[in-house]
């Protein structure tokens, strides 16, 4: 494992012990952007996804940390951290989709609301 640190330009930088797990890029002709994707494992079994899109005037550069603990997700932009439990995160997921729950009453926005808490 490394010290890797991911630069962002929606928080801080993202600073931890991992390697790279996968990475993409492509560019599209239309708008002339380039985007590229990281995926790092933590040394913590954490995920790390960076995504640095631009064209040769704007660059844009973000990072999510993502972390399960106790059957919590917390995700972290290095600007702002939200946590939720499992449960409730592939329910919003499935709802997202378009994927019916019939047995659960439960809406995407009170899901959404309750991470906001």
């Amino acid at each position: 494992m490394d010290t890797v640190t991911v630069k962002t330009d929606n928080g801080k930088n993202l600073t931890f012990s991992g390697r790279l797990f996968s990475e993409t890029s492509w560019y599209d002709e239309e708008s002339g952007a380039l985007t590229a994707q990281k995926l790092y494992i933590t040394d913590k079994n954490e995920q790390v996804y960076s995504i640095v899109s631009g064209d040769s005037r704007h660059r844009e550069r973000r990072a999510y940390k993502i972390a399960v603990h106790d059957n919590v997700c917390s995700i972290e932009s290095g600007g702002a951290l939200m946590a939720l439990p499992v449960d409730m995160l592939l329910l919003a997921v499935r709802s997202l989709c378009g994927l019916r729950d019939e047995q659960s009453p439960v809406s995407v926005e009170e899901i959404l609301r309750a991470a906001n808490c």
